[in-house]
């Protein structure tokens, strides 16, 4: 109904997109804050003019009384669209930050410690907002692969396969560059 609303974040800068943990005690969200009294004079601005540009977002946990923050990635990358797996140990999320450009996402999947890093997708154009089914055997992502126009987006739908020690699908083909996912 609307009513029992609690601001969980405070700090000056942008905090957005976020998903429960599928035991539903932790919070997965992306987020940026300034680093510099220039950088946040540059974002005050912006907010004036009800604006944002685009940045380096990071990849964070919380609790869910906003405690207990922890950043998950520090990578200088836009990284967005966090989603926790379904063993609520691991975090899926699109970032640039395998394009020098900047301009291509792909999914990653790295432990909620900002450990084992591990790219998903393999594709020259877009990939992103990836979430798990519930019983984490299927994937959905966006993405603009096989687009009848250079702006189209399609949905995606990929069996998740894991080895019984409950490596991702790319520890099987590390360093081969494939995946089950790849272009």
């Amino acid at each position: 109904d609307g009513s029992g609303i609690r601001q969980l974040t405070h700090d000056l800068g942008y905090d957005g997109g976020p998903f429960f943990s599928p035991d539903s005690k932790r919070i997965v969200y992306r987020s940026w804050h300034p680093e510099s009294p220039a950088e946040a004079a540059r974002y005050r601005s912006l907010l004036a003019q009800d604006s944002v540009e685009p940045m380096a977002l990071q990849i964070r946990t919380m609790g869910l009384d906003g405690k207990n923050r922890i950043q998950v990635t520090d990578n200088g990358a836009a990284n967005f669209a966090p989603y926790f797996h379904p063993d609520g140990q691991r975090i899926l999320f699109s970032s640039n930050m395998g394009d020098p450009a900047g301009r291509n996402f792909d999914i990653f999947l790295i432990g909620e410690n900002g450990k084992g890093l591990e790219q998903v997708t393999f594709c020259p154009s877009f990939d992103g907002f990836p979430m798990f089914s519930r019983d984490g055997r299927r994937l959905v992502f966006a993405s603009n692969r096989a687009n009848g126009s250079p702006r189209d987006t399609n949905l995606f739908l990929a069996e998740w396969m894991e080895d019984a020690a409950g490596n991702s699908p790319l520890s099987a083909e590390a360093g081969s560059g494939q995946s089950p996912i790849a272009d």
